[in-house]
C-alpha cells in the first residue's frame, strides 16, 4: 500500500512538472505593429473580403465568431490564446453597432 501511494505521488509530480514545461513561451510582437481592433462584419463580401484575404492573418482585424484567426492574433500579441472579458464585450459590441 505504501509503495502504491509513493508511485501515485511520483506520477502526480511528474505530470505537474511536464504540464508546466509544456507551456509555450510568450511571443513579443514588433513594437511597430499595434494590436488590431474589432470589425463587426462576420461574413465579409466583395471588396472587403478581398482586402481581408490579402492581409496577413496577424494584421487582420478581430472579427466576431472567427475563432481561429482571433486565437492566432491573441497568442501573437498577448502570448495567451484565450479571450478576456473585454474581448467578448468588444466583439459583441461591434456586432450590435454594425447591424
Amino acid at each position: 500500500m505504501k509503495m502504491l501511494m509513493t508511485a501515485a505521488a511520483i506520477l502526480t509530480l511528474g505530470f505537474c512538472a511536464s504540464a508546466s514545461q509544456a507551456q509555450a513561451p510568450a511571443v513579443v510582437p514588433a513594437a511597430a505593429q499595434p494590436e488590431p481592433g474589432w470589425l463587426g462584419v462576420v461574413i465579409a463580401r466583395g471588396e472587403l473580403r478581398d482586402k481581408i484575404e490579402s492581409t496577413p492573418i496577424l494584421e487582420r482585424p478581430y472579427r466576431p465568431l472567427h475563432i481561429y484567426g482571433n486565437t492566432v492574433r491573441r497568442n501573437y500579441y498577448r502570448g495567451a490564446p484565450g479571450p478576456r472579458v473585454r474581448d467578448v464585450a468588444q466583439g459583441a459590441g461591434s456586432l450590435i453597432v454594425n447591424r
